[in-house]
């Protein structure tokens, strides 16, 4: 078992390369360079660094325990992504570039209107607030369990764990902006990945096979079962690979955390290589975090140790079946691995989003960019405290996941996603592809009232349609509800 001492000596070295790299990065930053990183950005970096804001904790913890009571089913909505990401880079990247965006929900005053913006801006806070909470808490309480309570003996609380993790990700974050983060994100994804193949390598020893019996044993094994066609149950091919389509333009393409960085590129040419060769590595990434997935079940199994199991319901813990044979079983080097792929997955998701969130506050909410009557000192100083203000509410937001969550947090994270991208989805698709303009006071009360009327029908699917389940197409069944309302409070055509 790895000692809880080492596992802090790590954390605070990674630490203070972060905060030297965030140093070196934020020296003589404007607000140019916070936004938007002087539209100087290496493509590659942004490549890479985007990695570990769509992996994320979550990701490296979730998806490998979900192999156990889900297969590879979660590949169905990977090649759904690689397809959106396409989308993405062929029609909205395009627009971006082509209006000068800062902050893309920009498009929405063009087109609609300022309340409309603010709806766009305001929706994307909430589902970011929330999946960037789920992430850290994941993270937050693996560290708390296998560091502070066995290194101070339970006397360390949640609360208290967190907020020192907080902290230390707002002092490197909260100067340079995207300037910074761009070279950060970029060191953690390459310890994100780093980690999940280390981690095979390491369960490869342990089990004292070779790699290509490895791969054969992940190849024929059950779990691995990738596609699934019965039509009733949520992850019917379909529903999970068209879902997976619209959740990548939805929640990369329609993200200002994700949006952000690939607009810090020099050129729209390199924007768009990007997120190509992102697509790539990332479906290579998800094969090798599910193969890791069969390796674990078939190493718990082989070898006797039980699996973490929940004693009130008999279920497996999915999400704790990964951090226990990693740092109870498996000796010390696949220990400070996955210490150093979930430290890596938990910052890289976590950090960018207090700088995108400060932005779309900034510009699409408050409007701070343009106004006249502040100075460039009092907007910085307006930018430092809303910064700190949500790294406030993503700690009160952790603590309330710490009390009401259960199951695995990937599937919640989605879910959530698919109730607060759905109206986004509708916005830009009208925006886009019809000459309508709509009534610009009614949005926000529409993309409330759309996705509560989805989650009624979702949450009553077995008596409205029998024995059918909703699943990933959850977010399109919420766009086109939201944009049938909206369609309904429709002014006027408006020219091309």
């Amino acid at each position: 078992m790895i000692s809880p001492g080492v596992i802090v000596l790590f954390i605070i070295c990674y630490f203070l390369a972060l905060l030297l790299l965030g140093y070196v990065t934020s020296r003589k930053s404007t607000a140019s360079s916070y936004f938007l990183g002087n539209k100087s950005s290496p493509w590659i970096l942004v490549a890479i660094g985007m990695i570990g804001d769509s992996l994320s904790g979550v990701t490296y913890i979730s998806v490998p325990g979900k192999v156990g009571t889900a297969q590879f089913s979660y590949l169905q909505i990977v090649l759904g992504y690689f397809v959106g990401y396409f989308v993405i880079s062929h029609i909205l990247l395009p627009l971006y570039y082509r209006l000068n965006l800062t902050s893309i929900y920009e498009y929405l005053l063009q087109r609609f209107g300022k309340i409309t913006q603010k709806t766009g801006s305001l929706l994307f806070i909430v589902s970011r607030l929330l999946g960037a909470a789920g992430r850290l808490y994941l993270a937050a309480g693996v560290i708390q369990f296998f560091v502070f309570d066995r290194l101070f003996n339970n006397s360390v609380p949640f609360a208290l764990s967190v907020s020192l993790i907080l902290i230390l990700m707002l002092l490197y974050t909260y100067r340079g902006g995207i300037k910074t983060l761009v070279y950060t994100d970029t060191l953690q994804s390459v310890f994100l990945v780093l980690g999940v193949v280390l981690s095979i390598v390491a369960i490869v020893s342990k089990m004292n096979i070779s790699y290509s019996d490895a791969a054969k044993l992940v190849v024929n094994s059950d779990y691995s079962n990738t596609f699934f066609f019965d039509f009733n149950k949520s992850n019917f091919f379909f529903k999970d690979f068209i879902g997976g389509i619209f959740t990548a333009v939805a929640m990369t393409g329609l993200d200002q955390n994700m949006m952000q960085k690939n607009l810090s590129c020099k050129s729209l040419g390199e924007a768009q290589k990007n997120i190509f060769w992102f697509s790539l590595i990332m479906v290579v990434v998800n094969v090798f975090f599910l193969s890791l997935g069969v390796l674990l079940f078939a190493f718990y199994n082989s070898s006797g140790i039980p699996l973490p199991v929940n004693p009130e319901t008999g279920k497996i813990i999915t999400d704790q079946v990964f951090p226990n044979l990693a740092l109870n079983h498996l000796g010390v080097f696949s220990g400070m691995v996955f210490i150093i792929g979930l430290t890596a997955a938990t910052f890289s998701s976590a950090d960018s989003v207090l700088t995108t969130l400060t932005t779309s506050t900034y510009i699409d909410v408050l409007g701070l960019d343009t106004n006249q009557r502040l100075d460039e000192a009092k907007k910085k100083k307006f930018r430092n405290v809303i910064h700190i203000g949500f790294t406030f509410l993503l700690w009160i937001i952790i603590l309330f996941f710490k009390e009401f969550n259960t199951g695995a947090l990937v599937d919640t994270i989605l879910m959530v996603a698919g109730y607060t991208y759905g109206p986004l989805l509708a916005l830009f698709t009208i925006g886009l592809f019809t000459k309508i303009s709509l009534t610009d006071k009614w949005v926000p009360i529409i993309c409330v009232a759309g996705p509560i009327l989805c989650y009624l029908i979702s949450s009553n699917s077995k008596s409205i349609f029998g024995d059918y389940q909703i699943g990933m197409e959850l977010i399109i069944l919420n766009a086109l509800i939201t944009g049938l309302m909206l369609l309904l409070v429709k002014v006027k055509k408006i020219k091309a």
